[in-house]
This record gives structure tokens, sequence and C-alpha cells, in this order.
């Protein structure tokens, strides 16, 4: 039973029940070392693509500690204050959560691209513990206006390989847009450079909308959920940074935990990510 199998309705707990079952069975048979699985734990991975997901996620955890081991929000909170990232309050018509990357806010002589790059892990972390996220996915949108040089030379084939990774095989979440905008020519490079790594159904998930992209986003996502920096009508960007900020910083606990422990099995009640959630939504569309 995998998560292509599951709709995300009420008629899909038992069947869901059932591959928790089969899947923590198989998941203790391939990593001996690990002792117990809890539900809320294995139930991202089922909903995305089951056993192979998780052994890949192990994986990578392993391979990648100076990204993985470093879930702190605090030690990156000088890139966050520059309104670099934000998850939008209101999902968009499908229920995706909404993530905008303001690339040119990351100043490359401050920031590492691991550095970077862990701002987005810590998000996922997160928002991968929310039931909608887990069966609706994520739309990303990546601003590329500011793009140099010095950026791109921080983007190796290494980190390229990890960060297709998270993308495509070896995180609990399903992407389900990328979207481009204000990308310059000298960024093609670094895309040709991922490009390979991502199997065809990101690629056919990727957008490039240039500079004119206030017409076509509109496409993709209603007015409601973008801010007016992005043609929208919904909170303006700074102000939703800030608030993601704020909530990475209140779960810096929580990433900690998960980057310390062995399997990366932390969890949390579920209502409190449903909480979390729309008070953050509530307080941006109040003003």
């Amino acid at each position: 039973m995998s998560g292509s199998e599951l709709g995300g309705g009420p008629e899909d707990l038992e069947p869901l029940g059932r591959g928790l079952v089969d899947l923590r069975r198989r998941a203790l048979q391939e990593l001996a070392s690990v002792r117990i699985f809890s539900d809320q734990f294995l139930t991202k991975f089922l909903w995305a693509r089951d056993l192979d997901l998780l052994l890949n996620y192990q994986r990578w955890r392993r391979e990648s500690p100076e990204i993985s081991h470093c879930l702190s929000p605090s030690s990156v909170l000088g890139l966050l204050n520059t309104t670099y990232h934000a998850v939008l309050p209101q999902r968009d018509h499908s229920g995706s959560r909404v993530l905008i990357y303001r690339i040119g806010q990351w100043d490359p002589k401050d920031w590492l691209a691991f550095q970077v790059f862990s701002v987005s892990l810590m998000t996922s972390e997160i928002i991968s513990m929310e039931t909608e996220t887990q069966t609706q996915g994520l739309k990303a949108i990546f601003d590329l206006q500011g793009w140099s040089l010095g950026h791109a030379l921080q983007v190796n084939p290494s980190l390229a390989k990890k960060i297709s990774s998270v993308l495509s095989d070896s995180f609990p979440l399903k992407v389900r847009g990328i979207h481009l905008v204000n990308e310059p020519m000298f960024f093609r490079p670094v895309f040709a450079m991922i490009r390979p790594f991502l199997p065809d159904k990101i690629r056919k998930r990727i957008h490039m909308h240039g500079a004119d992209f206030q017409d076509t986003l509109s496409d993709f996502f209603s007015p409601s959920v973008l801010p007016p920096e992005y043609g929208g009508e919904g909170p303006g960007i700074e102000g939703v940074c800030q608030a993601w900020t704020n909530q990475l910083l209140q779960s810096e606990k929580l990433l900690q935990q998960i980057a310390t422990h062995p399997t990366g099995d932390i969890t949390i009640p579920p209502e409190d990510c449903w909480i979390s959630e729309t008070v953050e939504a509530e307080q941006l569309l109040e003003g």
C-alpha cells in the first residue's frame, strides 16, 4: 500500500492502518539497528512513497550530516531576518502548502549554501508533520532576482545532488510544483547542473516565469494566496517571512531533537501542527 493509492479521506483510514502495519514490518527488517517506529513518523512516508522513501531518508541523513544534523533556526537567524523565506498562511486551491524563497536576500559572503539549504530542510521537517501537507504536498516559488556569480559558485555538483535528492526521493513530501521567477540567463548553468538528478515527474512540474511572472503565476495560484509582491492579495511578503521565522524559532527544540535522533522519529500531538497553522493564518489575515 503506497501513498499514491490513498486519497486522504476518511475512507482511507482502514487501508492506512493496514499499510502502517506492513510498512513497519518491512522497515524493521531492512533497518536492523532500529527497534521501533511510531505511527506518526511512518504515516509521512506511507502518504508519500512507502518503504523506498523511508530507506532513502535514513541514508540521506547519514550521508549528509553537515545539513541533516544542523537544524537550528537560531544559527541562521541573520539569514531569516533578511526575509529570505516564508511559508504562506493560506494553502492553494488543492490544499498544497506554498513556500517562497527569495534568493536575492541571501548574501553568499555571509552564508554558505549548505546553511541556506538547511532552512529548507527545517521547514520541510515541520510541515511534513501536518496531515494535510502529507496528503496534498507543497509548491515552491523561487524568486531569483539578485542571483549572482557569488551564488552560482557555491552550488557545486555534490550540493546539487543533495538538493535534488530531497526534491525527488529522500524526503516524505510531495513536490507538486516548482515555480521560478525573475530567473536571469546566468542561472541556467546551475539549473543544468541540478536537472539531470531530477526524475521526469519533477522536471515536468518546473515552471519558469521570467520577469513578467505576475500574470502567469495567477494561472497556478489564486490572488488570495499570494502576497502583493507576487501579484496577489494576501498578506505582504515581509510579514509572512517574519511570521514563519517566528514559527521556526518556536520549533528550535523540536528540530534539534529530530537532528540528533538516530532516525529522526520525533512525534508531537497532531493538533499542535493544526493549531499553529490556523493561528498563523488568522493573525496575518487580520493584519
